[in-house]
Protein backbone atom coordinates (compact mmCIF):
# COMPACT_ATOMS: atom_id res chain seq x y z
CA UNK A 1 0.00 0.00 0.00
CA UNK A 2 1.78 2.89 -0.98
CA UNK A 3 2.17 6.07 1.70
CA UNK A 4 -0.11 8.69 2.29
CA UNK A 5 0.80 12.33 1.70
CA UNK A 6 2.20 13.84 4.41
CA UNK A 7 0.23 16.32 6.06
CA UNK A 8 0.84 20.39 5.87
CA UNK A 9 -0.48 22.94 8.27
CA UNK A 10 -0.10 24.89 5.43
CA UNK A 11 1.11 28.03 6.93
CA UNK A 12 3.73 30.19 5.97
CA UNK A 13 5.22 30.29 8.98
CA UNK A 14 9.05 28.95 10.39
CA UNK A 15 7.95 27.35 13.23
CA UNK A 16 4.62 25.62 11.03
CA UNK A 17 7.35 24.62 8.41
CA UNK A 18 9.52 22.93 10.97
CA UNK A 19 6.67 20.96 12.78
CA UNK A 20 5.44 20.06 9.17
CA UNK A 21 9.31 18.25 9.44
CA UNK A 22 9.49 16.94 12.89
CA UNK A 23 6.40 17.40 14.41
CA UNK A 24 5.33 14.04 13.91
CA UNK A 25 5.53 11.77 16.91
CA UNK A 26 8.01 9.46 17.52
CA UNK A 27 10.73 11.72 14.96
CA UNK A 28 12.00 14.17 17.56
CA UNK A 29 12.85 10.81 19.42
CA UNK A 30 14.52 9.16 16.84
CA UNK A 31 16.93 12.40 16.27
CA UNK A 32 17.82 12.24 20.19
CA UNK A 33 18.52 8.56 19.31
CA UNK A 34 20.56 9.27 16.24
CA UNK A 35 22.29 12.31 17.84
CA UNK A 36 23.98 9.67 20.04
CA UNK A 37 25.28 8.03 16.77
CA UNK A 38 24.43 5.86 13.60
CA UNK A 39 21.93 3.00 15.04
CA UNK A 40 20.67 -0.26 13.19
CA UNK A 41 16.88 0.01 13.02
CA UNK A 42 16.87 -2.86 15.90
CA UNK A 43 19.06 -1.01 17.94
CA UNK A 44 16.36 2.12 17.62
CA UNK A 45 13.65 -0.07 18.22
CA UNK A 46 15.04 -1.21 21.37
CA UNK A 47 15.48 2.03 22.67
CA UNK A 48 12.43 3.71 22.10
CA UNK A 49 10.14 1.42 23.89
CA UNK A 50 6.60 1.86 22.71
CA UNK A 51 7.10 2.60 19.23
CA UNK A 52 6.16 -0.37 16.94
CA UNK A 53 7.52 -1.48 14.08
CA UNK A 54 5.29 0.01 11.23
CA UNK A 55 5.63 3.53 12.93
CA UNK A 56 9.23 3.46 13.62
CA UNK A 57 9.86 1.86 9.97
CA UNK A 58 7.42 5.03 8.54
CA UNK A 59 9.16 7.71 10.05
CA UNK A 60 12.44 6.84 9.05
CA UNK A 61 11.46 6.52 5.82
CA UNK A 62 10.24 10.39 6.14
CA UNK A 63 13.05 11.22 7.75
CA UNK A 64 15.34 9.73 4.84
CA UNK A 65 12.37 11.72 2.58
CA UNK A 66 13.35 15.03 4.31
CA UNK A 67 16.60 15.24 4.44
CA UNK A 68 17.42 14.74 8.06
CA UNK A 69 18.61 11.17 8.20
CA UNK A 70 20.59 8.96 6.03
CA UNK A 71 20.55 5.29 5.54
CA UNK A 72 24.14 3.36 4.88
CA UNK A 73 25.31 -0.46 4.79
CA UNK A 74 28.34 -1.28 7.32
CA UNK A 75 31.57 -3.01 5.66
CA UNK A 76 32.23 -6.56 6.09
CA UNK A 77 31.76 -8.39 8.72
CA UNK A 78 28.73 -6.76 9.94
CA UNK A 79 26.97 -5.83 6.21
CA UNK A 80 24.25 -4.60 8.26
CA UNK A 81 22.43 -1.28 7.30
CA UNK A 82 22.66 1.77 9.73
CA UNK A 83 20.20 5.20 9.95
CA UNK A 84 22.39 8.16 10.91
CA UNK A 85 21.92 12.03 10.77
CA UNK A 86 22.46 14.34 7.94
CA UNK A 87 24.03 17.81 9.12
CA UNK A 88 20.27 18.81 8.82
CA UNK A 89 19.44 16.61 10.79
CA UNK A 90 21.96 17.61 13.56
CA UNK A 91 20.76 20.89 13.74
CA UNK A 92 18.02 19.79 15.55
CA UNK A 93 20.19 19.42 18.68
CA UNK A 94 19.54 23.33 20.07
CA UNK A 95 15.84 22.04 19.48
CA UNK A 96 15.62 19.05 21.83
CA UNK A 97 18.25 21.27 24.48
CA UNK A 98 15.72 23.48 24.43
CA UNK A 99 13.17 20.98 25.17
CA UNK A 100 15.00 18.97 27.66
CA UNK A 101 15.45 22.22 29.36
CA UNK A 102 11.59 23.03 29.30
CA UNK A 103 10.72 19.84 30.67
CA UNK A 104 13.45 19.48 33.37
CA UNK A 105 11.03 20.64 35.67
CA UNK A 106 8.58 18.50 35.60
CA UNK A 107 10.74 15.11 35.00
CA UNK A 108 10.38 13.77 38.39
CA UNK A 109 10.99 10.63 39.89
CA UNK A 110 10.49 7.80 37.31
CA UNK A 111 7.20 6.76 37.08
CA UNK A 112 6.60 2.40 37.09
CA UNK A 113 5.61 2.81 33.36
CA UNK A 114 8.88 4.72 32.50
CA UNK A 115 11.53 3.03 30.63
CA UNK A 116 15.28 4.63 31.54
CA UNK A 117 18.47 4.98 29.51
CA UNK A 118 21.01 6.44 30.69
CA UNK A 119 22.11 8.26 27.46
CA UNK A 120 18.92 10.15 27.99
CA UNK A 121 20.09 11.99 30.36
CA UNK A 122 22.60 13.36 28.04
CA UNK A 123 20.98 16.69 26.44
CA UNK A 124 19.97 18.20 29.60
CA UNK A 125 23.24 18.12 30.78
CA UNK A 126 25.30 19.25 27.88
CA UNK A 127 25.63 22.25 29.45
CA UNK A 128 27.47 21.30 33.09
CA UNK A 129 30.42 19.51 31.13
CA UNK A 130 31.16 21.95 28.79
CA UNK A 131 31.92 24.65 31.38
CA UNK A 132 34.56 21.97 32.22
CA UNK A 133 36.29 22.63 28.93
CA UNK A 134 37.02 21.10 25.76
CA UNK A 135 37.69 17.08 25.75
CA UNK A 136 35.84 13.78 26.24
CA UNK A 137 33.78 12.84 29.19
CA UNK A 138 32.64 9.81 30.03
CA UNK A 139 29.57 9.50 32.17
CA UNK A 140 28.56 6.27 34.39
CA UNK A 141 25.33 5.89 36.27
CA UNK A 142 23.81 2.86 37.20
CA UNK A 143 21.81 3.07 34.22
CA UNK A 144 24.57 2.51 31.97
CA UNK A 145 27.52 4.34 30.28
CA UNK A 146 27.47 7.72 27.66
CA UNK A 147 29.95 9.99 26.85
CA UNK A 148 30.02 14.26 25.96
CA UNK A 149 32.54 15.55 23.76
CA UNK A 150 33.05 19.30 23.49
CA UNK A 151 35.18 20.96 20.83
CA UNK A 152 37.31 24.11 21.63
CA UNK A 153 34.87 26.26 20.41
CA UNK A 154 32.00 25.01 22.93
CA UNK A 155 30.22 22.86 20.58
CA UNK A 156 28.77 19.34 22.25
CA UNK A 157 27.97 16.01 20.87
CA UNK A 158 27.27 13.17 22.77
CA UNK A 159 27.13 8.96 22.44
CA UNK A 160 26.09 6.06 23.66
CA UNK A 161 28.38 4.13 25.52
CA UNK A 162 32.42 4.51 26.55
CA UNK A 163 34.47 6.61 24.73
CA UNK A 164 37.41 5.85 23.35
CA UNK A 165 39.76 7.80 25.13
CA UNK A 166 38.25 10.12 28.14
CA UNK A 167 39.96 13.19 29.08
CA UNK A 168 37.90 12.87 32.31
CA UNK A 169 35.15 10.80 34.25
CA UNK A 170 31.78 10.99 36.27
CA UNK A 171 30.29 8.94 38.40
CA UNK A 172 26.90 9.82 39.34
CA UNK A 173 23.36 8.68 39.58
CA UNK A 174 19.77 9.74 37.96
CA UNK A 175 18.46 11.39 40.81
CA UNK A 176 21.43 13.90 40.50
CA UNK A 177 21.40 14.13 36.91
CA UNK A 178 17.64 15.03 37.03
CA UNK A 179 18.65 18.17 39.89
CA UNK A 180 21.67 18.89 37.50
CA UNK A 181 18.99 19.17 35.04
CA UNK A 182 16.36 21.26 36.58
CA UNK A 183 19.21 23.68 38.12
CA UNK A 184 18.71 22.54 41.75
CA UNK A 185 22.60 21.79 42.18
CA UNK A 186 25.67 22.76 40.56
CA UNK A 187 28.30 19.99 39.36
CA UNK A 188 30.43 21.47 41.93
CA UNK A 189 27.75 21.40 44.41
CA UNK A 190 27.16 17.52 43.68
CA UNK A 191 30.76 16.48 44.16
CA UNK A 192 31.08 18.37 47.40
CA UNK A 193 27.98 16.40 48.73
CA UNK A 194 29.67 13.68 47.86
CA UNK A 195 26.37 12.70 45.12
CA UNK A 196 29.30 12.50 41.95
CA UNK A 197 32.73 12.02 41.36
CA UNK A 198 34.92 14.05 38.68
CA UNK A 199 38.25 12.63 37.72
CA UNK A 200 40.22 13.78 34.93
CA UNK A 201 42.33 11.12 32.98
CA UNK A 202 46.43 11.91 32.09
CA UNK A 203 46.39 15.33 29.83
CA UNK A 204 45.80 14.88 26.46
CA UNK A 205 44.03 11.31 26.42
CA UNK A 206 41.63 12.08 24.81
CA UNK A 207 39.97 15.36 22.30
CA UNK A 208 37.13 17.04 21.95
CA UNK A 209 37.76 19.64 19.21
CA UNK A 210 36.96 17.94 16.63
CA UNK A 211 33.22 17.50 16.63
CA UNK A 212 32.79 15.32 14.15
CA UNK A 213 28.99 13.69 12.52
CA UNK A 214 28.45 11.09 15.30
CA UNK A 215 30.80 9.67 18.56
CA UNK A 216 32.79 6.81 18.18
CA UNK A 217 31.02 3.24 19.17
CA UNK A 218 29.74 0.73 17.45
CA UNK A 219 26.52 1.12 16.34
CA UNK A 220 23.44 0.38 18.23
CA UNK A 221 26.27 -0.38 21.30
CA UNK A 222 23.74 1.71 24.00
CA UNK A 223 24.31 1.31 27.11
CA UNK A 224 23.24 13.22 31.68
CA UNK A 225 25.30 15.23 33.90
CA UNK A 226 25.21 18.90 35.46
CA UNK A 227 25.60 22.41 35.66
CA UNK A 228 28.94 23.49 38.00
CA UNK A 229 30.64 27.33 37.52
CA UNK A 230 34.39 26.56 36.26
CA UNK A 231 35.96 23.21 36.27
CA UNK A 232 35.78 20.73 39.36
CA UNK A 233 38.25 18.74 41.00
CA UNK A 234 37.68 14.69 41.77
CA UNK A 235 36.00 14.01 45.07
CA UNK A 236 35.02 10.68 46.22
CA UNK A 237 31.85 9.38 45.77
CA UNK A 238 29.35 8.29 48.64
CA UNK A 239 27.44 5.26 48.37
Amino acid sequence: MPRQTRRSYDQHCAAARALDLVGDRWTLLVVRELLAGPRRYTDLHADLPGVSTDMLAGRLKDMEATGLVTRRRLPPPASAFVYELTPRGRDLLPVLRALAAWGAPDLGEPRPTDAVRAHWYAIPLLGALAEQGPGTVQVTLDEGVFHVRVGAGGDVAYGDGPAESPDARLRTDAATCRALAAGESTLGEAIAAGRAEFERTEPGAGSGSDLGPGPGPVPGSGSGSGRGSGPVVAVGLTS
